[in-house]
């Protein structure tokens, strides 16, 4: 066998490869549906174009909401960080998240994906850019608000307009090479701080000082910029435009991508004609009885939608909303307000080490860095600080790859048994990091911390998918993770509170919130190979 024949065999195993030939009688006979449309291109060249095209625009959202963990420590003297400041920092762009949640969900049905994609990168990289020729720490709150504010939508329209070129079968998978994706991301961070904040480079004139971490800011904003660029040539959805009744534009797409996929011409696509789903809406009675219209006012559209969401604050479905949103926004902010403090926690200790003749201690006197003492003089950087770089890696590269293991385990053990092991685990780790004698110890149980943290969120987010109707899945979605983001807003701000307060409040108020969420989570209803509604 061929490598061609190899590879080609193997793509088809992954992603159910559909032939794209093989049901062309069928295809005459009338309009097609998007599934039939979308099937008969084919899997090929321009989905590993998506996958490739993911990466910077993934990265993106993940450079902006992790970013300030390895500034803290190189910008903490120029900026005269307090651990307040370094809370609010770290909470400045999940409240920019937050604010927009609302607003880029109506974007969406009106601009369209790529014209939100493509606009809210630039907007997206100018914000970056902002955040790297900060010069008080006031101007970097304000431009990772505004940065928070901007990717929420980029981030949204990401996963739909990958998912909409994907055939039924092919989505979900789609969604775990997206996953996987942005916890590549998280690997990347470390190794770009690694190379450039140690150089304590210093650049200035009239205007701007930049240092060694606003040249980091502005490297961070290059996959924006990239993503910027790439969309401006990248082809709207067909999905959208089929539901704007733009079937033409969208018959167009579909024998782009069927050319690129299998090397036919466009002309041979089998797929003539769309259906029209706007016809198919206009006398389309809706679940509470009413007609769904084409032509409808503004005003119409939000009675409509409200009609729509409605249920979810009645029974049966209440109960099961509350629960997950609980869940979902405990694990969120334990994780969050845990794992972007890691890299200041490693940062410590690598301190306590350099300043004590490469000696160790308990994590807790170690901590005692992060409180300067206010006897001592200046402010002073230590840039010998690659083993936090190394940590971080350690502990980003652990969690990506518990994604593969989690993938096995949840048709094991099913999401519940999965959710309260990942939240046994969690805890309990969060619980020995106090414990930790040695930098090897805390690095073990962070990364088994975040990897178990990180796979929690994801499973409650396929106990949504399997629980909630179509009609009520989104919105249960975006509420369960405006809640999530709110509470890992709420968890950075806290958190330097409770570092305050002594060493072991952090650790043992996040160990127990998370075991915590391990008992809620069995009293959720087993959604186990439960058919979508």
């Amino acid at each position: 066998m061929t490598k061609k024949n190899s590879i080609t065999k193997i793509s088809k195993n992954i992603f159910h490869v559909t032939e794209s030939g093989k049901n062309e009688q069928d295809l005459s006979s009338g309009p097609a549906d998007f599934e039939t449309a979308i099937s008969t291109t084919g899997f090929g060249k321009f989905n590993f174009l998506l996958i490739l095209i993911a990466i910077p625009a993934g990265w993106s959202s993940i450079f902006e909401t992790t970013t300030m963990s390895y500034v803290f420590p190189a910008a903490q003297c120029d900026l005269d960080l307090s651990l307040d400041d370094k809370g609010l920092l770290n909470a400045a762009t999940y409240l920019g998240m937050i604010s927009s949640a609302l607003i880029w969900g109506f974007l969406f049905d009106t601009l369209g994906r790529k014209k939100l994609l493509t606009i809210g990168f630039f907007l997206d990289a100018t914000f970056v850019v902002l955040s790297g020729f900060s010069q008080t720490k006031t101007w970097l709150i304000v431009s990772k608000f505004l940065g928070g504010f901007i990717i929420n939508g980029p981030f949204a329209a990401l996963t739909s307009y990958i998912s909409e070129f994907q055939c039924a079968k092919n989505r979900a998978r789609m969604q775990l090479v997206l996953g996987a994706i942005f916890n590549f991301g998280t690997v990347i961070l470390p190794l770009l701080a690694w190379a450039i904040l140690p150089q304590n480079l210093t650049t200035s004139n009239n205007l701007f000082e930049l240092h060694s971490w606003n040249i980091y800011l502005l490297f961070c904003g290059v996959p924006s910029i990239l993503s910027t660029i790439i969309f401006i040539f990248m082809p709207e959805s067909p999905k959208f435009l089929m539901t704007i009744g733009q079937n033409e534009k969208a018959l167009k797409v579909f024998q782009n991508v069927y050319s690129m996929n299998t090397g036919n011409p466009p002309e041979s696509y089998p797929v003539k004609k769309l259906i029209d789903e706007i016809e198919l809406k206009k006398n389309k009675p809706d679940q509470h009885g009413g007609v769904v219209t084409a032509n409808r006012s503004k005003i119409q559209a939000l009675k409509e939608g409200w009609q729509q969401m409605k249920p979810i604050f009645y029974p049966p479905y209440l109960k099961h909303v509350i629960l997950v949103c609980i869940i979902q926004t405990l694990f969120t902010m334990s994780l969050n307000s845990l794992r972007l403090w890691l890299p200041q926690i490693f940062q410590a200790i690598t301190d306590y080490q350099h300043f004590n003749n490469g000696s160790t201690a308990d994590l807790c006197r170690m901590l005692e860095i992060l409180q300067p003492s206010p006897t001592s003089d200046g402010c002073v950087v230590n840039l010998d600080n690659s083993p936090v770089y190394i940590n971080s890696i350690i502990v980003a590269s652990v969690s990506m790859c518990s994604y593969f293991f989690a993938g096995y385990l949840i048709n094991i053990l099913g999401k519940k048994k999965l959710l309260s092991v990942c939240a046994t685990i969690s805890g309990f780790c969060a619980f020995l990091i106090y414990f930790s004698t040695n930098t090897a110890f805390a690095v073990t149980f962070a990364s088994l911390f975040v990897a178990s943290t990180s796979v929690a969120t994801n499973v409650v987010l396929t106990v949504i998918i399997d629980l909630f109707p179509t009609t009520l899945r989104t919105m249960t979605v975006s509420l369960a993770m405006m809640l999530a983001r709110s509470g890992a807003m709420i968890g950075n701000i806290v958190f330097p509170f409770l570092l305050r307060s002594g060493c072991a409040p952090p650790f043992f108020s996040i160990g127990g919130v998370i075991l915590g969420c391990g008992f809620l989570s069995m009293l959720l209803p087993n959604t186990d190979l439960k058919a979508l509604e």
